[in-house]
């Protein structure tokens, strides 16, 4: 039941940001704060990515315990989702609050479902990186670390937190 629950807000904060440019393109501003809402809309989708971090201490200990061949910073490969993300919030009719509940469940549903990654751009600001490691039995998976990892000689991760099947968060502290 925990995995599942994390599951959801880990889902949620990856595509928030949705709501975010969508709010201040439409000037949806909280009344006793006018524009400054801007900054709020910025800073939840941030506290929610630091307690998704904080929270993944409670899922199940996991670890690699094959040979890594292979590691690859994936970063970079998610940014034309997120791009797309904020172009389908910008394209969304004004004031068309309906259309946006709708794009959000279905992209909430396609992100949940996928059981693939779980990359959430507001990670990065956080200090973590996103990795595919291929392991001895040619298994590519997909994990978040705080640690910089560009070769895989004797490298282990013994410290993991399993979100799903392909999707881990590297809790050790290496120096």
């Amino acid at each position: 039941m925990i995995k599942f629950l994390y599951r959801i807000l880990l889902t949620t904060n990856s595509i928030i940001l949705l709501l975010m440019v969508y709010f201040v393109k439409e000037k949806i501003w909280i009344n006793s704060i006018g524009s400054i809402s801007a900054i709020l809309y910025a800073l939840i989708p941030i506290c929610l990515a630091f307690i998704c971090l904080k929270l993944s201490r409670f899922l199940s200990d996991d670890l690699i315990d094959t040979e890594v061949l292979g590691i690859e910073l994936a970063n970079d490969a998610y940014l034309p989702s997120y791009l797309g993300y904020f172009f389908v919030a910008l394209s969304i009719p004004t004031k068309d609050n309906l259309t946006l509940l709708f794009v959000f469940s279905i992209l909430f549903l396609f992100v949940f479902c996928s059981q693939a990654l779980y990359y959430n751009p507001l990670f990065l600001i956080l200090g973590y990186k996103f990795y595919y490691v291929t392991n001895s039995k040619n298994m590519k998976i997909f994990i978040i670390s705080k640690h910089e990892m560009q070769i895989c000689d004797n490298i282990s991760f013994n410290k993991l937190k399993r979100i799903n099947d392909y999707t881990f968060i590297d809790m050790e502290n290496r120096q």
